[in-house]
């Protein structure tokens, strides 16, 4: 057997920034895994996306961060399956899209990746678009006949044509703490805590701020739980986790400037309770097509003992205080395993897809 020194280390991309709202919490999530992924396992190549979409490659970081892009060259990835760059013909053996958000997260750089015929971590194209859109995810939970709050979409157009008569609407439809979201953004971007009629309208301003489509949704009171979900084909779950935030909800900065946000690890619930929330987990991740990772958000509301579900991260955050990764460490699962195991998880789809058909041999003649 060859020695670990003489293995060919395995040529991983490692795409972050972007242009979503999310571009920050990308680039302290890249700086994380970047630094835990085995050197002497792979050779690690950023690749950048400046705010306006522009790909680079080199110093990316320094460039994303300050701005200054004298040390970086243009790349791009071409839909030709070599994976190749404009400044290096030199192919990529596996990439890791640490993107949040819209253009990164929600299918579009999936969809190039499979185009080029290269593996990736993380769900596809379909499991990735649903998991990003908040509207079309909890219709998929309803069909799949797993509890969501009630909620309702409008478009902002909608809302720009009639306030006053949507407000009314929303007041009879809704009790107050109402939330307003706009459907395809994450890390609480763009979400408001309504508790009365001036706020509602406010939030849902702020919601169409970043998307042409606003959730809008029932507010509990409720605790927060996270559960942890990776695997391809056969999926597991962590361990279940509680957020306790100091703010009125687990927000943006809660979750990557503040670190007054309680973490209870695992969280203090009767063992029939969070076997309930690791199964729901695992049938959300499944609905969606979920592949390589998740982390899915349920609600337990305080009431009744009931559970909910919320969302599903299809790529979580991966930054120091993060809870994807905090929970399977808690599982008995470290930083650097888990990056192998979504490698590896990555491969193993990519390897099956290649043993699909792509062509069909005809079974009659076609008369021209």
């Amino acid at each position: 057997m060859q020695d670990k020194q003489e293995r060919r280390k395995l040529r991983v991309g490692v795409i972050f920034g972007g242009r979503s709202g999310e571009h920050e919490v990308s680039l302290m999530s890249a700086r994380s895994v970047m630094n835990a992924l085995d050197t002497e396992k792979y050779e690690v190549v950023p690749l950048g996306i400046t705010r306006s979409g522009r790909w680079i490659r080199g110093d990316v970081m320094k460039a994303l961060v300050t701005g200054d892009e004298t040390a970086v060259q243009p790349a791009a990835i071409l839909p030709d399956r070599r994976g190749e760059t404009a400044s290096a013909a030199a192919g990529f053996d596996l990439i890791f899209p640490v993107l949040h958000g819209p253009y990164g997260e929600d299918g579009t750089v999936q969809g190039l990746l499979q185009l080029a015929g290269l593996p990736y971590v993380g769900a596809g194209v379909a499991g990735s678009a649903v998991g990003m859109d908040k509207a079309l995810f909890k219709s998929v939970m309803q069909a799949h006949d797993i509890p969501v709050l009630p909620w309702r979409l409008l478009l902002s157009s909608q809302w720009q044509a009639a306030r006053e008569q949507i407000l009314t609407e929303l007041a009879e439809q809704f009790t107050y703490p109402i939330f307003t979201k706009p459907a395809n953004l994450g890390s609480s971007v763009g979400i408001s805590k309504c508790r009365d009629r001036a706020s509602l309208a406010a939030g849902l301003d702020e919601a169409a701020r970043y998307d042409r489509r606003l959730v809008v949704e029932q507010g509990i009171d409720g605790r927060e739980l996270e559960v942890a979900v990776l695997g391809n084909e056969e999926p597991v779950a962590s361990v279940v986790g509680e957020i306790r935030p100091r703010r009125e909800f687990y927000d943006y900065v809660a979750k990557y400037i503040s670190d007054d946000s309680e973490l209870i690890i695992p969280a203090d619930l009767p063992p029939a309770v969070a076997e309930e929330a690791r199964t729901l987990g695992l049938r959300a991740y499944r609905a969606i097509d979920c592949a390589g990772l998740g982390r899915v958000d349920l609600l337990l509301d305080k009431a009744d003992g009931r559970l909910y579900l919320n969302e599903i991260n299809t790529m979580p955050g991966f930054t120091a205080i993060s809870m994807y990764p905090k929970l399977w460490e808690a599982s008995g699962l470290s930083y650097a395993a888990l990056l192998d195991r979504l490698i590896e998880l990555a491969l193993e789809r990519h390897t099956a897809q290649l043993e699909l058909e792509t062509t069909v041999t005809a079974v009659t003649d076609i008369e021209n």
